[in-house]
């Protein structure tokens, strides 16, 4: 009988459509921001003073956030820089690929239609002995899971 282990959440790539099949662009220290909620409008009932009804709306999502090691030439800040500097965007769709031992995907999410919405570096500390880890932060409409 096997055993079912759960994944770790340390072996990951994130790959960008038409940005850089580069190894530097598709690996990230952390990938968060992959979670949706529904959002809801309340109606109140006259009469009904116990609760107000609730109703779904639309999906929200939150921004995704990548964060790794400052990299000198790398496609996907001079994609950021392009938005941020000359406010210049093109959307693109990228995946988040969960990885196996055997560097399979094991989930795959489908992120559509991101834009960068801020790039930051980490803060300079002559008293630390840290890497500069930048961070870009995505909005995007959507993303669709498969397994």
């Amino acid at each position: 009988m096997a055993t079912f282990y759960p994944p770790v959440g340390f072996h990951f790539k994130v790959e960008f459509t038409g940005i850089s099949t580069k190894d530097q662009d598709q690996e990230f220290q952390s990938v968060s921001g992959l979670s949706v909620g529904i959002e809801t409008e309340e109606f109140t009932e006259g009469g009904e003073n116990r609760f107000k009804h609730k109703f779904p709306v639309r999906t929200k999502f939150p921004n995704l956030v990548l964060k790794r090691g400052l990299f000198k030439d790398s496609e996907l800040v001079k994609w950021c820089r392009e938005a941020i500097e000359d406010f210049e965007f093109k959307p693109i769709d990228l995946t988040v690929k969960l990885l196996n031992q055997e560097h399979e995907p094991l989930m795959t999410w489908n992120v559509v239609h991101a834009y960068p919405v801020k790039w930051t570096v980490s803060d300079f500390n002559a008293e630390e002995n840290g890497i500069v880890v930048e961070t870009v932060e995505l909005a995007y409409n959507y993303f669709k899971t498969i397994t």
